[in-house]
């Protein structure tokens, strides 16, 4: 008979009140989204952090709000649900106009990317004040120089247009060949 006499694994402990209660608060608080470093930082060393967020979720599962993960980092948010509800007695902040919308796709799928290889992709010239409308949003930042005559400066999305879109990282965006939309060919054939 071949027993095994290795000593039984230890269940991981149970998550303390106290470890989801300053979880949940920080999260609240924050401005941004949490880093799980940071979490990590002002839970107690014993927590297992992945625990600590995992009994968090389920915490919120099915409420009004809920955690998730965006930007690199955690936050509460509307349950998408109720959030169609909530459009008529909130406001919604400003649109931007399509041509700030096309530059953040193209900066987005392209970074870093220079304006003039902006303007090339969408065979437009680009005023400065779409640039600064994307720029005051905090949804764009320079992400240094090309190296190239005159040096010109080379854009990147930031963390806040992660957050904004409720995208985890650039992986989550859509694949190109998925946003290409067939249109029709002339008398319906």
């Amino acid at each position: 008979m071949n027993e095994d006499i290795s000593p039984p694994i230890a269940a991981p402990a149970p998550v303390s009140e106290a470890a989801l209660r300053l979880a949940e608060a920080f999260v609240f608080a924050s401005a941004e989204p949490v880093p799980l470093r940071a979490l990590a930082q002002i839970l107690p060393e014993e927590c297992d952090v992945a625990m600590v967020v995992a009994a968090l979720a389920a915490r919120y599962a099915g409420r009004g709000v809920e955690l998730v993960e965006v930007a690199g980092g955690l936050r509460f948010q509307t349950a998408p649900d109720l959030a169609p509800l909530l459009r008529r007695v909130i406001e919604v902040p400003r649109r931007l106009p399509r041509v700030a919308m096309e530059t953040l796709a193209i900066i987005a799928y392209h970074q870093p990317v220079t304006r003039a290889e902006i303007e090339e992709i969408r065979g437009a010239s680009l005023s400065q004040a779409t640039m600064d409308a994307l720029l005051e949003a905090g949804l764009i930042a320079p992400r240094g120089h090309k190296e190239a005559p005159g040096r010109p400066a080379l854009w990147g999305t930031t963390a806040a247009f992660l957050a904004q879109f409720g995208l985890k990282d650039l992986g989550d965006l859509p694949r190109r060949a998925d946003l290409l939309v067939e249109v029709p060919a002339p008398g319906g054939a």
